[in-house]
């Protein structure tokens, strides 16, 4: 049910993840990627196991399928939801009916991912919500340079009030620039952060991303807000205006 791909080794996180699916194969395999990226794990087969766990310990994220032996992974949802429990659910499924994703974000998950995935795309939607869970108990999720502002929670990045639409990487690459503002980050530094630690690839695909952001960002008569400090790596500033 996922795509085999390679998969990057991206930042250790410290957070608890329940694995919630009756596929002991799934959820071996799922435990064990989780766990290459540093997250804790555990597991359930049913949703009464998963209910019992959420109940007694606390979780940072639940990856939720929705065909449970017992309960639906709706029901799962909406009985978390009932009982105050706000931990982020991810449900998973084989169903991708427009009617049915609104089902399960009604029941109040979080986010819904479709049978097979990949799994690149899978440890960036928990990423995502690992994000949210921490912007809402009280990180800062708004950042502004000159007329440039970038919304985290929204995932909205503007300049001059105009809607700038960005590629996941591009959006990735310029939060993590734009939290530290006039600092120079050398390219490993940036790679291993937006990539994953550690980086493996080509490290000019950092100045092609780099490329993309210019493009969409800094159009002629703007000030130029993104620098390449020759041979150590990027800023983020307010400069002379792009000619």
């Amino acid at each position: 049910m996922v795509k085999n791909e390679p998969t990057p080794h991206l930042v250790a996180s410290s957070a608890r993840v329940l694995v919630v699916d009756d596929d002991p194969d799934l959820r071996e395999f799922l435990g064990s990627e989780l766990g290459v990226e540093g997250y804790s794990c555990a597991a359930a087969g049913s949703g009464q196991e998963a209910l019992v766990q959420l109940r007694r310990e606390r979780f940072d994220l639940v990856l939720l399928d929705w065909g449970l032996p017992d309960f639906s992974g709706v029901e799962v949802c909406e009985r978390l939801r009932a009982s105050n429990i706000t931990t982020p659910v991810l449900m998973l499924t084989a169903h991708d009916d427009v009617a049915e994703r609104v089902m399960a974000l009604d029941a109040g998950a979080d986010d819904y991912l479709t049978k097979p995935f990949s799994i690149n795309e899978l440890l960036a939607r928990v990423r995502a919500q690992l994000r949210r869970s921490q912007l809402s108990q009280g990180e800062t999720s708004q950042f502004a340079l000159a007329d440039l502002s970038l919304d985290l929670m929204r995932r909205e990045v503007r300049r001059g009030g105009a809607l700038i639409t960005l590629s996941q990487r591009e959006f990735e690459l310029l939060a993590f620039l734009i939290r530290q503002p006039e600092k120079v980050h050398p390219r490993q530094e940036i790679l291993e952060a937006v990539w994953g630690n550690p980086f493996i690839g080509d490290p000019n695909l950092l100045d092609v991303y780099v490329g993309y952001l210019r493009r969409k960002l800094e159009k002629p008569g703007l000030p130029r807000l993104i620098h390449n400090m020759r041979g150590v790596g990027f800023s983020l500033h307010q400069g002379q205006p792009v000619k």
